[in-house]
């Protein structure tokens, strides 16, 4: 199983933007796809999910969507009023199976890992 996450960049406070995870190796419709961020000096930390039924968990619902293309194997992070203390190295990270609630938010559920892909959110 192999992802690549892109899409990162710098935006200005207030910004949107929409990272992409392109998986290759594995069904969608198996799998749990989080994405995760990780800021210098500081763990990696959940910012949602999406199960292997469709089913999304989010730390922040309402400002991030996670949305899949099953036809081009690709998972969405949609980004919107994006803050300063957003800014961070974004992954994305696949899992087998629909993934419990009480083990989504834990890096170490996940099997596969992307590159990441970095989010300034400067002025």
């Amino acid at each position: 199983v192999q992802l690549q996450a892109s899409g990162g960049g710098l935006v200005q406070p207030g910004g949107s933007l929409r990272l992409s995870c392109a998986v290759s190796g594995r069904s969608l419709s198996s799998t749990t796809i989080g994405w995760f961020r990780q800021a210098p000096g500081k763990e990696r930390e959940f910012v949602g999910a999406i199960r292997s039924d469709g089913s999304t968990s989010y730390t922040e619902k309402g400002r991030f969507s996670i949305s899949r293309d099953n036809g081009k194997s690709t998972v969405a992070l949609q980004m919107n009023s994006l803050k300063p203390e957003d800014s961070a190295i974004y992954y994305c990270g696949a899992a087998v199976g629909r993934l419990i609630t009480s083990r989504l938010r834990t890096p170490e559920s996940y099997d596969y890992w992307g590159q990441g892909t970095q989010v300034t959110v400067s002025s």
